[in-house]
Formats: C-alpha cells, structure tokens, sequence
C-alpha cells in the first residue's frame, strides 16, 4: 500500500487515527517520510479536505527548512511536515488555489522555492530580497552580523 493509499484508508475508516498518525496539539500528523506533497494534496482534494495553511520553521544550525501543511476534515486537524534541505519543494496551487497566497508569504519570507509555479513581482518592500525572515548565521552583537546583541536591543 502507497502513502496515498494509506491516508485515504485511515480518514475513512477510523474514528482515532492509527499508527502512523500521531496526535499532538489537537493535529493529527501522519510520520510517512516517504510522502509527496502532491500526493497528499490529491488525497485531501478526494476526501474534500480544506486547506488552512503552510507554517515554515527553520531548523537549527544548517539542517534547512521544515514546512508543515495543515487541512481540516470535517473538523479533525490533519498536519504533513516535509524537510527542506535545499529550500525546494513542489507547488501544489495548480491543484488547491488556496495556497496562493501563502505559497508567495514563505517564498518571500523564507526564499523557498515552489517548484512548477511563476512569481508576481514581492509585495515586500523595495529594495527587500527573498529570506527576509531567515536568521543570519553570524553571532548577535559580532560587527557585520546583522544580529542585535543585548546592549543594542535595549537602545
């Protein structure tokens, strides 16, 4: 059986989600790591699922991006985390038009790369790059940082 095949049967046939489907915070996660996240977004379209939305974390260190795509099914929370090593992942607007807008907010944001999708001009500021919510690498307070250290924070 698919990862596809497997969510389709859980959210049809249970009323607690099985194993590989963990709860946490009222979301249910499902652990496959072997999931697309098109596949996942053809398998929520079948159930009627709505999309709610894309939360973008970066990871400690150099270990990349995480995001976390969160549906609704008839009131359950459903959560499918993706690691990002190399800030790409595949859009899936051309199959859920709800993730226009926040497909563009972590792309500006976060300088991911929504593969199979074309970009409207930023709506940042002028002047602001892809990454503006990316943390620098450099030590806070070190000339040439970016980062605010203590005494310049309480400026």
């Amino acid at each position: 059986m698919n990862a596809l095949e497997t969510i389709l049967e859980n959210l049809t046939t249970n009323e607690q989600l099985p194993a590989p489907w963990v709860e946490s915070g009222g979301v249910y996660w499902l652990n496959a790591p072997d999931l697309n996240i098109r596949e996942v977004a053809h398998a929520m379209n079948a159930l009627r699922a709505r999309f709610i939305t894309i939360t973008a974390y970066q990871l400690p260190g150099s270990k990349g991006l995480r995001l976390e795509y969160h549906w609704d099914l008839d009131g359950r929370l459903l959560g499918f985390s993706f690691p990002l090593a190399a800030k790409s992942i595949e859009s899936i607007y051309d199959l859920c038009e709800a993730v226009d807008w926040i497909e563009r907010e972590v792309h500006e944001g976060f300088a991911v790369v929504f593969a199979g999708r074309e970009y409207e001009p930023l709506l940042l500021r002028e002047g602001n790059t892809c990454g503006v919510n990316l943390r620098e690498t450099g030590a806070p307070g070190k000339p040439g940082s970016g980062l605010l250290g203590q005494e310049e924070v309480a400026k």
